[in-house]
């Protein structure tokens, strides 16, 4: 894991495209409209063997005719000819490349791959003597919206923001951005890593967990190609901020498919599941929950344990949030007598009398603050969920804002809300925004963001977990692991048996399930 020239490549002070088109609609030709006119204030170079301009930019004809060395490089050009640009490159002093071609071994025959993992291979050999950091190939390419920065093909500039989106697919990238757009959410970066080839996942972990302008790093991951690496990163930047990933393969025919189109092993997905734990990480499973618990992580709230006490003007919006409550593992906090007395003498006769707490339709704003304010202090719970359902007779915005003010006041119990409706929830959702309260389009997310919160305190509380010390007393078996090996390949063998595997787990002290030989399966 290295972070060396890594600024070259993601905060560059001038860049060089090879490999810009005049084509319509050709990549050559989007790479070179968004590097141009995305807003970066540095200087920007094309290489065009023909052409004399790229965007009405005077255009050069080789990496050394070039009035400037170029902190990034971005190459488009057919694969065999990037592993000499790269030596060009790092000759003339460059120190990073955007490398967008494909063509390195991820798909076709097995000559095919064979030879595309050759030529991966002398690109590297040609990079390493320069120090010279390669993002990709077959990549969709680089963004960095503060910076204007847009070394892509894709289809629209992402708005500047605070979440890093590191994702292997290209296609991912360009789907997100889309999906982002829509919601007024912005990036610090999005980087697509196509095949991995020098920059992967780790390296990108650990400058971003170090980056004060990014308060979410944000993975989509098919595969990890130096799990050490990644794993010492991933708990790094765990440490400081949330640090959440899709994982696809989950299925046989998923990973066949990943494997496909990059190249890669998908792996075994419970190992997977494991490690992202281990590493302080949240895993999510689609767009939407990837999203949503970005924006409950890092609204800073965090909860003790999974108990949720509900607060609701309807009795059904209630039932649907404890049933997503106990289909994901939470639990429904049981009320202390204290709370139940404080809630009888605030409200009216024919509220619930339990949890959920239904406060009954015509709940105004008063109604709300008293049997908040009472479930804040309630100490058999480790969070609130405050339900809103349109009615006639009260005003959501009323009880939008009481909510706020007893949150603001108490500081206590974490609070989470879901307002229903048009027009008016959408006024309540921008308020609880506006102050930090994390809010949820219906019941069944917001108690989904709330298990979000449970797993990654958990996931935080393994991530500072330590082994147990050996006992001083601890003496290994060596003679009998080694004697135990030596026969195994006098015997011609490459694998131990789980008898004898477990015997050299045993000689180290190392618990194993008892297990008995036996030669027939009567004697079994």
């Amino acid at each position: 894991m290295s972070v060396r020239n890594l600024p070259a490549l993601l905060k560059p002070r001038s860049i060089v495209l090879i490999g810009a088109s005049r084509r319509p609609g050709s990549v050559g030709s989007v790479l070179a409209r968004n590097l141009f006119r995305g807003g970066f204030e540095g200087p920007v170079m094309a290489v065009h063997p023909q052409a004399a301009s790229v965007e009405s930019s005077l255009a050069y004809r080789s990496v050394e005719d070039l009035p400037m060395t170029p902190d990034l490089a971005v190459i488009a050009t057919p694969p065999a000819s990037v592993p000499d640009l790269v030596d060009r490159l790092g000759r003339r002093g460059t120190k990073a490349a955007v490398v967008i071609s494909a063509g390195f071994g991820e798909a076709g025959s097995d000559d095919d791959r064979a030879t595309g993992k050759a030529l991966m291979q002398r690109m590297l050999d040609a990079a390493r003597p320069h120090l010279l950091r390669l993002l990709g190939p077959n990549c969709v390419g680089l963004l960095v919206p503060p910076l204007g920065l847009n070394a892509s093909f894709v289809h629209r500039h992402p708005s500047p923001g605070s979440i890093a989106f590191l994702t292997q697919s290209g296609a991912m990238a360009t789907s997100v951005i889309d999906w982002a757009a829509e919601r007024g959410i912005g990036f610090s970066a999005v980087a697509s890593l196509g095949d991995m080839a020098d920059v992967d996942f780790g390296d990108l972990l650990d400058y971003y967990g170090g980056d004060p302008g990014t308060r979410a790093i944000l993975l989509y991951i098919e595969t990890v190609t130096d799990a050490r690496k990644f794993l010492s990163a991933g708990r790094a930047a765990a440490r400081t901020k949330p640090v959440i990933v899709i994982k696809t393969g989950r299925t046989r025919s998923a990973a066949r498919a990943a494997a496909s189109h990059t190249g890669a092993l998908a792996g075994t997905d419970a190992v997977y599941d494991a490690a992202f734990r281990r590493a302080g990480m949240l895993r999510v499973f689609d767009l939407e929950e990837l999203f949503a618990a970005t924006a409950t992580l890092s609204s800073r709230v965090k909860v003790t344990g999974d108990r949720l006490a509900i607060l609701s003007n309807g009795g059904g919006i209630g039932v649907l949030a404890t049933e997503a409550l106990e289909e994901g593992g939470g639990r429904v906090a049981d009320l202390a007598p204290e709370t139940m007395a404080r809630l009888d003498a605030a409200l009216p006769a024919t509220w619930s009398h339990g949890n959920p707490v239904v406060i009954i339709g015509d709940a105004g704003g008063p109604r709300y603050a008293q049997a908040l304010e009472a479930l804040m202090d309630d100490p058999g719970s480790d969070a609130v969920l405050v339900l809103n359902c349109p009615t006639a007779v009260a005003d959501p915005i009323e009880a939008a804002e009481a909510v706020v003010d007893v949150v603001a006041e108490k500081r206590g119990r974490p609070v989470l809300t879901s307002w229903l409706g048009a027009e008016a929830a959408q006024a309540a959702r921008r308020l609880f925004h506006d102050n930090r309260i994390p809010t949820f389009d219906t019941p069944s997310l917001a108690v989904r963001g709330f298990l979000h919160m449970v797993r990654y305190r958990r996931n935080q509380e393994q991530l500072m977990e330590t082994p147990a010390a050996v006992p001083d007393a601890f003496t290994p078996d060596v003679a009998a692991a080694r004697a135990l090996i030596a026969r195994v390949r006098a015997e011609g063998r490459r694998q131990l048996t789980e008898p004898e595997a477990k015997a050299v787990l045993a000689a180290y002290g190392i618990p194993v399930v008892r297990t008995v030989e036996v030669d027939t399966p009567g004697a079994a």
